[in-house]
């Protein structure tokens, strides 16, 4: 177990963006959002958390790979993550999508545990956590070879 961040950062900024490694030792992006229905405004108006309820999701669309969040955190409206290439909506808390061009799909999800004090850990067996950011923000060329998965040759 890795421990990743707090519900309270993800809650504040509305989504947390790392880094991980499959067990093929490719890199891929995930996301941490909040659950729409995990998050209740105190007498201030100021978002808290409910059931400390946050999932984590591979960074990308299932319609063309488009990224969520490309750095300036993850687009949302009403509980759902959007598209921005095309507008389909993924419910935050299921990752499931019923409207456009990625309609009857759903994200691919990352295993996370939330202690009692609010602490977000990665716990699937399957990716090891690589670092805060993006993929372009933590330095994988030298992991173990370029981050292009590109096989046009010259």
């Amino acid at each position: 177990m890795r421990e990743l961040t707090t519900v309270a950062t993800v809650l504040e900024e509305g989504s947390w963006l790392f880094t991980v490694r499959d067990q093929y030792g490719d890199c891929e992006e995930a996301i941490l959002v909040p659950c729409e229905d995990s998050v209740e405004h105190d007498s201030t108006g100021s978002r808290t958390p409910a059931d400390n309820d946050v999932e984590a999701w591979i960074n990308r669309c299932t319609h063309q790979d488009q990224r969520f969040d490309t750095g300036d955190g993850v687009p949302m409206r009403e509980g759902q993550l959007i598209c921005p290439r095309h507008g389909s909506m993924f419910d935050a808390c299921s990752g499931y999508c019923d409207n456009g061009e990625a309609a009857d799909t759903t994200l691919p999800s990352v295993e996370i545990s939330i202690g009692d004090d609010g602490t977000i850990r990665l716990t699937d067996d399957e990716l090891s956590f690589v670092g805060e950011g993006g993929i372009d923000d933590n330095d994988t060329e030298d992991e173990g070879g370029p981050t292009s998965t590109s096989h046009i040759s010259f």
